[in-house]
């Protein structure tokens, strides 16, 4: 089977967070991804999965020379990526207007390209804080918390900017033509909360913590403690799923008249507290293994690997001592490609430049002005 990506060639400007989880989604899928790193980079962290099925060329982008390298192979390229400070490409003499027309642009911030906090730095939590998210995350009565980087890194970033490349490159087909996808964390954010806005226009959720079925406040929605300090998750929104689980946990049956009835979810989460104490976490998952209540053990990220399901899908697979995850999604007819161990910084420079049309001559003519590792 071929890869899905299989021809399409990417430059990626070497960075942390988002953008080098975008540049690592499209290599799963067979792209042929180049990362231009520092020249001065640091060698490569064996367990660093966003670097893996991507290639090297390690080059100097303030010489001439480099940046002159550089523009030839985005010629003959399809996408660049890049997460930099807005503005940060065009000093570099590398921005759209330089790169040539063809190009899928791909620009990776926190804010956007434009708007008063454009400029400023930023992390995961603070472009929650300004979509509203954050607010949303945590117990009642103490502070919002975090979901560490997944949300607006990895969710509003990575993920709307592979969607954003892969609609252009599908326009593109139509048009011809290149162009910018603007992905900012706090558009991508805000684009995943629609469900969240609706629930709040109807009555149904609220913006204080503990008022909302999704944020633990439902006793069918929430994670108890065990009686070994394990956690199971229970999540039996539909009555149906609700019923199970209390026949399963042994717990009064007549709850199920109660589930949507908010005035009894306190003492429904007292006495489910207690009663999933009395067993540890595995011996509840067994009790509800291949059940539709609903009910999952808590694993740990060391554990995951481990568990049947996701050994059996291969969910968690080990390259070289390090957990990668697994290329996700899985086609019908394309394959993904096989994860391997990242290749060393500036590794690939003399494969990468002679397949654009460098001779040897004018490599280590690069190499011994300094330009390239």
């Amino acid at each position: 089977m071929t890869t899905a990506l299989q021809g399409l060639k990417v430059i990626e400007f070497s960075g942390i967070g988002p953008a080098p989880l975008a540049g690592q989604l499209l290599a799963d899928m067979g792209a042929d991804v180049v990362t231009i790193d520092r020249k001065s980079a640091k060698a490569v962290d064996p367990t660093d999965v966003n670097r893996r099925g991507k290639r090297s060329v390690a080059i100097d982008l303030k010489a001439p020379e480099g940046r002159a390298a550089v523009l030839q192979l985005l010629a003959q390229s399809d996408v660049l990526i890049e997460g930099f400070r807005p503005g940060v490409m065009e000093k570099l003499g590398l921005g759209p207007g330089e790169v040539g027309k063809h190009l899928i642009y791909g620009r990776m911030t926190g804010w956007g390209q434009e708007g008063p906090a454009a400029q400023t730095a930023g992390h995961d939590m603070t472009y929650l804080a300004l979509t509203g998210t954050l607010n949303m995350f945590g117990a009642p009565g103490k502070p919002p918390h975090s979901a560490l980087n997944y949300v607006a890194d990895f969710g509003g970033g990575a993920m709307f900017l592979v969607f954003g490349i892969l609609a252009a490159l599908i326009e593109k087909v139509r048009s011809g033509k290149g162009q910018v996808v603007d992905a900012a964390m706090v558009d991508g954010v805000a684009a995943m909360g629609g469900l969240i806005h609706a629930l709040i226009a109807k009555g149904l959720a609220g913006e204080t913590r503990g008022q909302n079925f999704l944020d633990g406040s439902a006793p069918f929605y929430r994670t108890y403690e065990c009686a070994d300090g394990a956690y199971v998750a229970v999540g039996c929104l539909e009555p149906q799923f609700f019923a199970e689980f209390l026949r399963l946990a042994d717990l009064p049956p007549e709850d199920a008249k109660l589930q949507q009835n908010p005035k009894h979810w306190p003492d429904m989460h007292v006495r489910y507290a207690a009663h999933l104490k009395t067993k540890t976490r595995d011996e509840w998952a067994a009790i509800f293994d291949g059940s539709d209540a609903c009910v999952a053990p808590v694993l740990k990220l060391s554990e995951a690997s481990e568990h049947p399901h996701m050994a059996a899908r291969g969910v968690y697979q080990n390259i070289e001592g390090a957990i990668h995850p697994a290329p996700a999604p899985r086609f019908s007819r394309s394959s993904a490609r096989t994860p391997q161990a990242p290749r060393m910084v500036g590794g690939d420079a003399t494969e990468v430049l002679s397949e654009c049309g460098f001779d040897m001559t004018e490599i280590t003519k690069l190499r011994d002005a300094g330009v390239l590792t």
